[in-house]
C-alpha cells in the first residue's frame, strides 16, 4: 500500500521571497519528525525573545549565511553553507543575524526529544 505520493524537490530553485519575512515550508511531516526549509533575508530573532522547543532540532544552512547565539554562550556562532547544529528540546537559542544581501536558506529537521 502506497501511503503517500513520491515527493521530489529542489530546495535551492525557485526561492520565496523572504525580505518581509522569513518563510517555512515543511517538507515532510511523520510522527515524532519534521522537515522544513526556511528561508531568511536579513531577519533575527527580536531582541530579548528566544527559542525554547519541546524537539530536538537539527539544522543545516544550504545557502547564505547566519549567526546563532546560545542562550549559555557570551559570543553568535557564524554559519555558513553546509554548517550545521544540533539543538536538543529547550536549548535556548536565537538567530542574531542573517545575511541581507542574499537569502539564506536552512535546512531544520525537527524530532521527538530524546528521553533516554
Amino acid at each position: 500500500m502506497v501511503r503517500d505520493a513520491l515527493a521530489f524537490g529542489q530546495l535551492l530553485d525557485d526561492l520565496p521571497s523572504a525580505e518581509a519575512g522569513e518563510v517555512l515550508d515543511t517538507l515532510l511531516a511523520r510522527d515524532g519528525v519534521r522537515i522544513e526549509r526556511i528561508v531568511s533575508h536579513g531577519q533575527a530573532t527580536p531582541d530579548g525573545e528566544w527559542y525554547d522547543q519541546d524537539t530536538d532540532e537539527w539544522v543545516m544552512v544550504l545557502h547564505g549565511g547566519a549567526r546563532l547565539r546560545l542562550e549559555n554562550e557570551g559570543a553568535a556562532r557564524a554559519l555558513g553553507p553546509g554548517e550545521f547544529m544540533f539543538l536538543p528540546a529547550h536549548c535556548r537559542h536565537r538567530v542574531d543575524w542573517t545575511s541581507p544581501d542574499e537569502p539564506t536558506v536552512w535546512l531544520a529537521i525537527h524530532l521527538a526529544a530524546d528521553s533516554g
